[in-house]
């Protein structure tokens, strides 16, 4: 968690963004580190824990990060937690709440009632299933492809 902490702390001082830092360790080894860039990479989705996953990914050569932590210096966003997931991490450890977040203008209890269905999201229209199916059965069927 220091690790993480000095990664926050950077991404602050540096001005590249906010007070968030992730570390991902296998086998009590840092693979990765990462500290969140939103501002300084114009990317919405470069939060701490994103550019500690991608770096880990890189490094290990692999998109299944099974057997790693991740160390996070704010609990996950839903974004994030859905990247851990993905990446198959197995074991999450954070610091702070994201209700402390919130008080600092990160307000991530927004997503979070979005996806409990006490607010509205994004407006989503369900169009074009007909033709999108054949390539997800051809997907389906294909021989030597990589499940993930």
């Amino acid at each position: 968690m220091k690790l993480a902490l000095k990664e926050a702390e950077l991404g602050v001082r540096k001005g590249s963004g906010g007070p968030f830092g992730a570390v991902i360790v296998r086998k009590g080894r840092v693979v990765s580190k990462g500290r969140n860039r939103v501002p300084s990479s114009k990317d919405p989705t470069a939060h701490a824990e994103i550019v500690a996953i991608r770096g880990a990914a890189r490094k290990l050569g692999s998109f299944d990060l099974s057997g790693c932590e991740i160390y996070s210096t704010c609990e996950p966003c839903p974004m994030c937690l859905a990247a851990i997931h993905w990446a198959r991490i197995e074991r999450i450890h954070f610091g702070a709440t994201r209700k402390d977040a919130a008080k600092i203008g990160f307000d991530d209890e927004f997503f979070y009632d979005i996806l409990k269905g006490k607010r509205k999201g994004v407006p989503a229209e369900h169009i074009g299933r007909g033709e999108i199916l054949p390539i997800m059965k051809e997907w389906h069927g294909k021989k030597g492809k990589v499940n993930y």
